[in-house]
């Protein structure tokens, strides 16, 4: 079989496993999850509260950058009521409300940001001022999946399959391939990957939009497009790309040989760079120690691309149609190279997970934790292939064994191609130190009501709304227009007429103008009546009934 069609069909059997993989595990596990997480909110999740608040912070694991206009808080009636844009300063968004207009209900806080390891992440939360509403508002984009679909997790995968081939080839040509063989197929398939990588990096650009402004891809204007060039990802990507075009411009005369010193060198540190902007793009720039995760994870995607790339350049090109003795001497230069490579992104790989996890727990309680479980699976079946490999060819019998080299070396990229689709994924799933760190809501047993009479709204809720044991209650009386109205003298009675209670006087406390506050005793349960008067004047007086069930 020709040289090219034997590349051919093995980078479609790579890219078939690929794809198969991609679709199972995205089909099983759904959109992709954002990178930051939300540690901390104020009004809490689902608190209610006695008034309408004057602002909303929302604290985020790591610092984030807000999305022009896709901040928002909505008032019970769906009105916006936030003001201007939010302010962050380092963790923490501040978004400031109207100071009229906030009236009683549930309040709907949506946003759209974007954490500093470049993925944009969007969520809502809501609390109540006074009882919640009985239909609260909703965000706009409710129910709603990625914007972007599989476009970024393939376009990584493609990416990675890039590098590989981007690296291989010339790897091989500049330090082992036989004076008789003809680069011509190297050099081609070099550059391929080199396109490869430029179209996941175009994807990945689009794809960036698309979750930035929270819009089908189909849908996105230029504007969105050129928006990402302001932030800090697509800087990167916009290097990546100068980089794929300095590398396509030098790497051909490096492949064929022709190539000095100078420019094999400038090709060599325009690779590192460009393998650099892979963990500038991604989990370690909001690691703990971001200069360590960086230099982790290029190293770890050198040793990667480096066995992998070389891997799959030898058994496409030089196992078969190479002579046993020239074979001879190019496997162990192979195998030297080879034990380099994997022990750099063992080493890499096993500190960065050690940093990405942040406990030990984290591998099994968290989805990163499992995907990296099972990369790590695969990866050492992989490593026990290669260890046979190269048991092999220090007993010197490798030269004579082509075929059984290259079925091993099919059985390594088969299987490596599957750990590339779980890497994929990995790089856009939260890592394993953000689980368990989102902020909680508010859990409370109780009731909570909202009573309008003539003359006021009032507002109560009573906890823990329990028999036999003291319960708060606390009432909060506003203006039609949601103004705090001063109440001169409160009235509180509870009665059980089923039981045969009389209504029991209860003593209010008056904490501000417009909050009373009691300490009541329900000595059975059953549906009280509740009755609850309020004087905001001489002649001015309202009473509101209703019915609370106590456990």
């Amino acid at each position: 079989m020709p040289t090219r069609t034997r590349a051919g069909v093995l980078l479609g059997l790579v890219l078939a496993t690929c794809c198969a993989t991609l679709g199972a595990v995205l089909g099983a596990a759904g959109p992709a999850a954002a990178h930051a997480v939300v540690v901390a909110t104020t009004p809490q999740r689902d608190e209610v509260l006695g008034y309408a608040p004057r602002e909303v912070l929302v604290t985020f694991s790591e610092p984030v950058a807000v999305v022009p206009g896709r901040v928002q808080v909505l008032a019970p009636d769906g009105k916006r009521i936030n003001v201007g844009d939010p302010e962050v300063r380092d963790r923490t968004m501040r978004i400031a409300l109207r100071a009229a207009d906030r009236p009683l209900g549930t309040y709907l806080v949506s946003y759209r940001v974007v954490s500093a390891d470049s993925h944009p992440i969007s969520g809502s939360f809501t609390f109540a001022a006074g009882a919640p509403s009985a239909t609260p508002p909703l965000p706009a984009d409710a129910g709603a999946g990625s914007p972007a679909g599989i476009l970024v997790p393939v376009a990584k995968y493609v990416g990675y399959l890039g590098l590989l081939l981007a690296v291989g080839p010339p790897l091989l040509a500049t330090s082992m391939w036989p004076r008789r063989r003809s680069r011509r197929a190297a050099t081609v398939l070099a550059l391929v990957g080199l396109g490869l990588v430029a179209a996941a990096t175009v994807g990945t650009w689009i794809g960036q939009a698309a979750q930035v402004v929270g819009a089908p891809v189909g849908r996105l204007s230029l504007a969105d497009l050129r928006a990402v060039a302001d932030s800090d990802i697509g800087l990167v990507l916009a290097v990546r790309l100068a980089l794929v075009g300095l590398a396509a411009a030098l790497l051909p005369a490096v492949t064929r040989g022709t190539a000095g010193r100078v420019r094999t060198g400038a090709l060599a540190v325009v690779g590192v760079a460009g393998l650099t902007t892979w963990p500038l793009a991604g989990h370690p720039v909001a690691a703990p120690v971001p200069a360590v995760s960086i230099v982790l994870t290029t190293v770890h995607v050198a040793g990667i691309t480096v066995w992998l790339g070389g891997l799959l350049a030898l058994t496409v090109f030089l196992l078969r149609g190479t002579h046993e003795r020239v074979l001879a001497r190019i496997l162990p230069a192979w195998s030297r190279w080879a034990t380099v490579a994997v022990a750099w992104l063992v080493t890499a790989g096993l500190i960065q997970a050690a940093i990405e996890l942040g406990r030990p727990s984290a591998l099994l309680d968290s989805a990163y934790g499992r995907l990296l479980g099972a990369k790590a699976a695969l990866l050492a079946v992989v490593l026990a292939v290669a260890a046979g490999q190269r048991r092999l060819i220090r007993r010197r019998a490798a030269a004579a064994q082509p075929r059984r080299v290259a079925r091993a070396a099919g059985v390594e990229l088969a299987v490596t191609a599957v750990v590339l689709a779980l890497t994929a994924l990995l790089v856009q799933t939260p890592p394993g130190r953000t689980a368990g760190t989102a902020a909680a809501g508010v859990t409370r047993e109780g009731v909570a009501q909202s009573l309008t009479t003539d003359l006021f709204t009032l507002q109560f809720d009573i906890y823990p709304a329990a028999a036999g044991t003291t319960n708060s209650l606390h009432a909060y009386v506003y203006t039609p227009q949601a103004q705090e109205l001063p109440v001169a003298e409160w009235t509180i009675t509870a009665a059980l007429p089923e039981a045969g209670i009389e209504p029991i006087t209860v003593e209010v406390f008056a904490l501000e103008p417009h909050h009373g506050s009691a300490e009541i005793h329900f000595p059975v349960a059953g549906d009280w009546t509740l009755r609850i008067a309020a004087r905001t004047s001489d002649i001015d007086r309202s009473t509101a009934t209703t019915t609370v069930t106590i456990r």
